[in-house]
């Protein structure tokens, strides 16, 4: 029997630096999402937009909204992933959280902080690439700027899926288009990239373009305006793909040493 995945994409504006305005309001749009979706994705920084001043934002926040998060889980017998500035340690990261059903979660830090915006200066960088193993799938979280560094998505691992969370502006967006379909094609794998749109205080333009394509790169939804997308994603579309098709069996073998 086919093994499906069925997911939601969160497209919307952020609220700047404000957890709790954003958490309002995506727990509005979630009511709207139906009861039977296994994954809902937000994109990167939903509670914040992309800001470069942690600090001005108050660090039990990050907690406040990973209890959040746990309780959308809970409610909706779904997953809900999406990164968030987090403070711990005495260091801030863009973390991303997948939190299950049960509260259960796992944690991956943005392993590529953007330096064109001095994310590098603020926020640490990830050292560990993770795996979740969620309702039969294999999934590979990463955020917005990883999406550019092909190796680190390298699918040796054999996961399903490949998921970006993303503050993508409007100035380099046809490389967010080109990109999630070529990590898609290369890694023989579902990908899937949730943007936001709208304007944040740096007056940077967000167009979307949030989509999900499959191991051939086709997209199979995709979208430029506000609106929660909806895909489902088959085991049986992947195990043929990959049975015909052979081409991670031929790829190059190296150790990634960080």
């Amino acid at each position: 029997m086919d093994k499906k995945l069925k997911i939601a994409l969160i497209q919307c504006p952020l609220a700047w630096e404000d957890p709790e305005t954003n958490r309002v309001a995506f727990a509005g749009r979630i009511d709207a999402i139906p009861k039977d979706i296994d994954l809902i994705v937000l994109p990167e920084m939903f509670t914040t937009g992309f800001s470069m001043s942690p600090a001005n934002i108050p660090v039990e926040e990050g907690k406040k909204t990973l209890a959040w998060m746990q309780e959308i889980a809970k409610q909706r017998n779904a997953a809900i992933m999406g990164s968030i500035p987090y403070f711990e340690m005495g260091q801030y990261t863009n973390r991303l959280f997948f939190v299950k059903p049960n509260g259960g979660y796992e944690q991956y830090d943005k392993r590529h902080t953007f330096t064109l915006a001095g994310e590098n200066k603020v926020y640490g960088s990830g050292r560990q690439k993770v795996l979740v193993n969620f309702r039969g799938f294999k999934i590979c979280p990463m955020i917005c700027y990883d999406l550019r560094f092909p190796v680190w998505a390298r699918n040796v691992e054999n996961y399903d899926v490949l998921v970006y969370v993303a503050n993508w502006p409007k100035a380099r967006i046809h490389a967010w288009d080109i990109l999630l379909s070529a990590r898609a094609i290369e890694n023989m794998c579902y990908c899937i990239g949730v943007n936001r749109i709208g304007t944040d205080d740096m007056k940077l333009e967000y167009p979307g373009h949030s989509a999900v394509y499959d191991t051939l790169g086709k997209p199979l939804v995709f979208s430029q305006k506000e609106e929660i997308l909806y895909a489902e994603l088959s085991m049986d579309h992947l195990q043929n793909t990959r049975g015909k098709l052979k081409f991670l069996e031929d790829m190059d073998r190296f150790n990634l040493v960080l």
